[in-house]
């Protein structure tokens, strides 16, 4: 197995499955000390597993050892079923972590999100007691009702937002970062739209020094 192997993988659901790639760690590794899914923006606006964001902080957290899983969501590509608003995606992710944790048994996630993956993935990653952090890029504020600003999830928490976010203002998600629990972080780009052009690199390394930061807090 090398560092550059890719599963394309199917991931079994209640209505069928969700297409998904996998990154594995890289051999002798040895079992990873976390793992990760990482959920793709809005399906109604072209989001999948492969945009740029997406495929970019997998790739980040695949460089740091953490085997990275993306999928598409429900009536995406070759994914089954049809778009929930929000509801289904939601047991799309468990069903990500599922398929993950007969792969990895034991070994805690790390949740990542863009956008609507943010929103969906977020919420998740609070609730279930596989997931030991989260990292939202993007995130969109306004799609958080009352009481699903995460004020009780105590568990770590990374934001990447830039300052010309044209989709989700970055004054909205300052204001919605302030109701979040901590430990939380919320990393700015100046000057980085929504989609962070010509600032992926900078991405790539703020999500690897946050798992990083993880990785050295975790004994195994």
């Amino acid at each position: 197995m090398t560092t550059n192997q890719v599963l394309h993988v199917n991931i079994p659901t209640s209505i069928g499955h969700l297409e998904g790639i996998l990154k594995p760690e890289p051999e002798p590794e040895g079992m990873p000390k976390f793992v990760s899914v990482i959920c793709h923006p809005h399906p109604l606006g072209g989001g999948t597993m492969h945009n740029k964001v997406v495929f970019k902080v997998a790739q980040a957290l695949q460089m740091a050892n953490i085997p990275a899983l993306r999928f598409n969501f429900r009536g995406v590509g070759h994914s089954t079923g049809t778009y929930d608003e929000g509801r289904g995606e939601m047991d799309d992710v468990r069903y990500a972590l599922d398929f993950m944790s007969r792969r990895y048994p034991g070994i805690p996630a790390i949740i990542g999100g863009f956008s609507f993956g943010a929103y969906v993935g977020l919420r998740v990653a609070c609730a279930d007691d596989r997931v030991h952090a989260m990292v939202g890029l993007g995130v969109p504020a306004r799609m958080f009702r009352d009481g699903e600003a995460l004020q009780d999830c105590h568990k770590p928490k990374l934001f990447i937002h830039g300052t010309d976010d044209e989709l989700a203002p970055y004054e909205q998600t300052q204001q919605w970062f302030e109701q979040v629990s901590a430990p939380k972080q919320l990393l700015t780009l100046q000057g980085a739209d929504h989609f962070f052009k010509d600032h992926l690199p900078e991405v790539q390394t703020l999500v690897a020094d946050f798992a990083a930061s993880l990785s050295s807090k975790v004994g195994h």
